[in-house]
């Protein structure tokens, strides 16, 4: 079976991450809960940041954020590498900023995601998502973001939202741990 995903808040829990360093970066000490609880992707307005603020504090820790210490969610690394082993094929396709493709890559590879060649794909704009997973004729495709998501709702690929406080909306199905991946293609 062929295998798409997303990679921020799917894969890795990079949201949270963020959340930890803004209030390492602001000073602060605003709780974990505060973060689970939002309804919106964006984390900026916990701090008191103004959405352009926030735009901009992103940019300034991308690099942070991006390529240092931001953890893989319990079970992801291990399931895409099973799913490999078992021969599956396993795609990556992620809506980051074209000059991030080339280190987004490098640092998967690095953290024992399993990575073919020909198998990433990076710098589009979500609603051009859906053309990458009908060209690749997956059979499931993982995201979290609800504006992908809603424009995957009449392809032929089992689409499935990952579970986070953002996307409670969503009539589809969920994943809430990747534990939960092999039972879903056993059905």
């Amino acid at each position: 079976m062929r295998f798409g995903f997303d990679i921020d808040d799917t894969l890795i829990n990079l949201r949270e991450h963020a959340f930890h360093l803004y209030n390492k970066k602001l000073n602060k000490n605003i709780e974990l809960a505060v973060f689970k609880a939002l309804k919106t992707m964006e984390i900026h307005e916990p701090f008191g940041l103004s959405a352009e603020e926030g735009g901009a504090m992103w940019r300034s820790l991308a690099e942070e954020i991006y390529y240092t210490t931001c953890p893989a969610f319990d079970g992801a690394v291990e399931t895409l590498q099973q799913l490999v082993k078992d021969g599956h094929e396993v795609f990556y396709i992620t809506a980051r900023n074209a000059e991030h493709c080339e280190r987004t890559k490098d640092w998967l590879i690095q953290n024992q995601f399993p990575v073919q060649e020909g198998h990433f794909f990076c710098g589009m704009k979500d609603r051009e998502k859906i053309r990458i997973i009908e060209d690749l004729q997956l059979d499931y495709y993982f995201d979290d973001k609800p504006a992908v998501l809603e424009t995957l709702l009449d392809v032929p690929t089992k689409v499935y939202a990952i579970d986070n406080s953002y996307n409670q909306e969503l009539k589809i199905p969920r994943l809430a741990s990747w534990f939960e991946l092999k039972e879903i293609i056993a059905e």
